[in-house]
């Protein structure tokens, strides 16, 4: 039976306290919510799905102590962040983090991405390029690269899980049912063996199977793959795609789980071709979809390195 609407979780519930600080500003139109800890340049943390900015819990203290400002933003659809009815589109939620850019009294930032954070700090380099002083990259290969490891069957079974997301309603309802656990079956196949049998994880699958639920962000989180699936052959998609060949200035490290078997190693390990500036690819042996969950202090290790070079 389906839990009723009254005891769902609201926008509120993603305030979890920490040594951050947590408030809302006002960037391309929209209300995001940002949890930012920390002083001096400027690090901007994107989460993917089905996380919120919680995901970079371990890695805000660490920027901070290493003598940065981080911000961890929710996108927009997720957690405290406003959910429009529209607007999930990669070229408006590269702008959206533009725009936070400068909203935080900045012109440019560290960006690091995970996942969907991921291809939205691509397109912000390659859209947006003086906003993004330097660019880190979680598992995600750049979205033209990506689009054209779709030709391999081992990828394409891999994103399977997008075909069911281009549904209308039904993927939403599975998210917010008290009795189906989607969350907690996408991240168990996705995240590497070491992370799923710890109790870090069984919190993790927690915290974002409650916001999912909170109302409207399945809607928002949904929005974002069901543009990635039809705009491939659409006008909006094939300029976007012409758009991405601008080739990255920002200096970019890529960091990959050699597990991840999500967004496959030798699908992301060709993204560099679309770097101009300097690149970098590690891989992480035994990891896994989440790198900054799964090893945090490695990653924390490796963002702060980049960030400071």
């Amino acid at each position: 039976m389906s839990t009723p609407d009254t005891e769902r979780p609201d926008a509120t519930s993603v305030l979890l306290p920490g040594p951050w600080t947590h408030r809302d500003l006002s960037a391309n139109g929209v209300r995001l919510h940002v949890a930012e800890v920390g002083e001096g340049p400027l690090v901007l943390l994107l989460h993917g799905f089905p996380e919120f900015w919680w995901a970079w819990r371990a890695q805000l203290p660490a920027l901070a102590a290493a003598g940065f400002r981080a911000v961890a933003p929710d996108l927009r659809g997720y957690g405290g962040s406003d959910k429009p009815p529209r607007g999930y589109d990669l070229p408006t939620a590269a702008a959206d983090v533009a725009a936070l850019v400068r909203a935080l009294g900045e012109r440019d930032a560290v960006v690091v991405g995970h996942d969907w954070g991921g291809l939205v700090a691509w397109t912000m380099a390659a859209l947006h390029p003086r906003s993004v002083r330097r660019l880190a990259v979680l598992s995600m290969a750049h979205p033209r690269q990506l689009r054209a490891a779709l030709a391999d069957r081992a990828q394409r079974k891999a994103l399977r899980h997008i075909l069911g997301f281009q549904l209308p309603r039904l993927p939403e309802r599975r998210l917010t049912r008290a009795d189906d656990d989607p969350v907690a079956d996408l991240m168990r196949r996705w995240a590497g063996p070491a992370w799923t049998a710890t109790a870090g994880f069984a919190e993790a699958v927690s915290r974002y199977r409650s916001a999912a639920r909170i109302p409207q962000a399945a809607y928002g989180s949904m929005e974002y793959f069901r543009w990635a699936g039809r705009s491939q052959l659409r006008p909006d998609g094939l300029r976007y795609a012409r758009r991405m060949a601008a080739p990255v200035t920002a200096p970019t490290l890529q960091l990959h789980g050699v597990l991840d078997p999500c967004v496959l190693p030798s699908s992301a390990r060709g993204s560099g071709r679309y770097v101009a500036g300097a690149y970098e690819w590690q891989e992480l042996p035994g990891v896994g979809h989440f790198p900054h969950e799964e090893v945090p202090e490695e990653v924390n290790a490796a963002l702060a390195a980049w960030s400071r070079a």
